[in-house]
């Protein structure tokens, strides 16, 4: 492939690009490398875009593309998630086979299908499947819906299909797929249970039925049953909200705790985490892909990083704290109690 690379920005829109392919991954390529430049550049691309993307076939290949990136390339299902959002309300083509929005949920439709199969597959198949899981829970959170009278709404099938998700992991309870439904609840539980809740629907309290069995019977490894019963905690804590916060459309950092909430988390080599909410975060974002030695065999958002699978823990050592261990053993005790009754 021919890769053309502009200087500073791509204000010249496609000229010198042969394909739109070309012109996509190239975009999408720098956005991976430089993700503070989204805001001033993603204006003039979906321009670019309008002005090329003018056939079915050109929608589906941009989708493919875009889908492609956030499921392959570490740390970008986020950002991708936020391109698929600025595009679907930007993109001026709606063809008869389907806007942009719809071509992009039938292409996660493809893959959601196979989720059973996927969940019970090799580790590859595994890998890939993971990736997807968390791609379409960045989609949750960030694909807005805007409705007849204005409001912004979720897509509410993301929605149901998450939950269909994480029955596929823990019906597959081993490491690696309980690690994935891990990630994805600590990154949208609170969205999802809220949501639940409005419609007076118990399906939380019912995912966290599944984990404590899964603890208590599923052969995976005791740092994975750590995991679990920390999400367990988180989530009896509220999902670690701070109470009296804004409305969401009056939240800003200044004055909402948990704005940066479901921003995603970064770790330096020493396993230091950070966030937007970092004040450095675009510097730190920036020197830390920069280093030569940065996730060099990286193939699913951070996962094959040392250690990776427990850093959304504070965890670092391979035994339980004694009083987690003597938790976990207490949890296990009454639960094995309550069966019997």
């Amino acid at each position: 492939m021919i890769n053309i690379i502009y200087d500073s920005s791509y204000e010249d829109g496609y000229d010198g690009y042969l394909t739109l392919a070309e012109y996509v991954q190239d975009f999408l390529n720098h956005l991976t490398e430089q993700p503070g430049c989204f805001e001033t550049e993603i204006e003039q691309f979906a321009e670019t875009l309008n002005g090329w993307v003018t056939t079915d076939e050109a929608l589906q290949e941009l989708v493919e593309l875009i889908y492609q990136q956030a499921t392959s390339v570490p740390n970008f299902s986020y950002m991708g998630a936020r391109l698929c959002n600025y595009l679907s309300h930007h993109l001026t083509i709606s063809p008869q086979s389907g806007n942009f929005r719809q071509l992009l949920l039938q292409r996660c439709r493809t893959e959601f299908e196979n989720r059973d199969e996927a969940a019970k597959g090799d580790e590859a198949t595994r890998k890939q499947f993971h990736a997807f899981v968390l791609f379409l829970a960045e989609l949750y959170l960030n694909l807005e819906i805007k409705g007849t009278k204005g409001q912004v709404t979720r897509a509410e099938i993301l929605q149901e299909g998450l939950r269909e998700l994480l029955n596929a992991l823990f019906s597959n309870p081993v490491d690696n797929n309980l690690i994935c439904a891990v990630k994805l609840l600590k990154l949208t539980g609170s969205v999802l249970e809220d949501a639940w809740n409005e419609k007076g629907k118990d399906d939380m309290n019912e995912v966290i039925q599944r984990i404590e069995n899964v603890v208590l019977d599923a052969n995976c490894s005791r740092d994975v049953k750590r995991m679990l019963l920390k999400l367990v905690e988180l989530r009896s804590s509220n999902w670690g909200r701070v109470l009296g916060t804004s409305s969401h459309t009056e939240a800003t950092p200044e004055n909402d705790p948990n704005y940066f909430m479901n921003e995603p988390t970064f770790y330096t080599s020493d396993g230091i985490p950070f966030t937007a909410a970092d004040p450095d975060y675009q510097e730190k974002y920036q020197e830390l892909l920069e280093r030569e030695d940065f996730c060099p065999d990286n193939e699913e958002n951070g996962t094959d990083l040392p250690g990776a699978d427990y850093l959304y823990f504070d965890d670092t050592d391979d035994e339980m704290d004694p009083e987690i261990e003597e938790a976990y053993e207490k949890f296990c005790l009454e639960s094995e109690h309550e069966r019997k009754q």
